[in-house]
């Protein structure tokens, strides 16, 4: 259906038939408004009265408001969160790779080597932290690495190295305020079957291979990292009771050719706490994603 259009100029009101026929009446000299009774004294008091009222409440609500605004959550009554025991951790960032080098799970890169320099994939120590020298984040042998095992499981971890010939291996160490010490081994071999067959020799039989201080462990319950970073698996333990001096929690990542061993103890029966560990875990293991 069409409209119809008139002949009625732009911005000129049509006229409503009705106001052609009525008569026009002269204007009334005094204003409807002005005309109106005005209220008694008593009452214009009133409303003054509560209009201040209103303002000086409306003004302390706005600066509550304001001041919970800007205040930090921690401070207000009520609103505090108690932190679960992560720890502050830099910035992470991938490291750089040579010219030309695929990630290790790029489409160019079925192999899944990783090509970064291996000390810039180990995870950082958190805030707080207190480095330890022997492991500062540079090469390390294999005895550093086979140190962390029972000692008498270290001459065939040792012979198996051997036998797959690792390329590299790195090592990082700190302790925090608390006392939770904290050890991460990278090692990398020539080929993804290498670094898993290394890991299938770890859990030879089903059983794991102890490590030093740790000679009874299980699969932890409390860990849902896995399958978090595609292409890589993770295996994750905590020590059973009795525990020895420290109570020890470990795990390992499979990444390609890399493998990566992250180790936490503290003394004391239920003070090594899963969360710092798991978060740790997790860190470690979005490095070699």
């Amino acid at each position: 259906m069409t409209e119809q259009t008139t002949d009625t100029p732009a911005g000129a009101a049509e006229p409503a038939p009705d106001a052609l026929a009525a008569p026009v009446e002269p204007a009334g000299p005094a204003d409807p408004v002005a005309a109106a009774p005005k209220p008694p004294r008593r009452v214009l008091r009133a409303v003054v009265r509560w209009t201040v009222v209103a303002a000086v409440f409306g003004g302390l609500g706005a600066g509550t408001a304001f001041g919970i605004a800007s205040m930090e959550r921690t401070d207000v009554p009520g609103l505090a969160t108690e932190s679960d025991g992560r720890w502050e951790y830099p910035e992470l960032s991938l490291p750089a790779l040579p010219a030309g080098a695929p990630r290790p799970y790029s489409d160019g890169n079925s192999a899944e080597i990783h090509h970064a320099d291996l000390r810039r994939l180990l995870l950082p120590a958190p805030a707080g932290a207190t480095v330890d020298k022997k492991l500062d984040g540079g090469w390390a042998g294999t005895d550093t690495y086979l140190s962390e095992y029972e000692k008498g499981k270290r001459a065939d971890l040792a012979r198996t190295l051997r036998e797959l010939a690792p390329r590299h291996a790195v090592a990082r160490g700190w302790t925090m305020p608390d006392g939770t010490s904290t050890r991460i081994y990278l090692v990398r071999f020539n080929s993804t079957a290498f670094a898993q067959s290394f890991m299938d020799s770890l859990t030879d039989s089903g059983s794991e291979t102890p490590l030093a201080g740790a000679p009874r462990t299980e699969l932890d319950e409390g860990w849902h990292g896995a399958g978090k970073v595609s292409g890589t698996s993770t295996y994750v333990y905590d020590e059973t009771k009795p525990y020895g001096e420290e109570r020890v929690r470990h795990g390992y990542v499979v990444a390609g050719d890399t493998l990566g061993l992250v180790v936490q103890s503290r003394k004391g029966e239920d003070t090594a706490r899963g969360v710092p560990f798991h978060q740790t875990m997790i860190l470690q293991t979005q490095l070699l994603g």
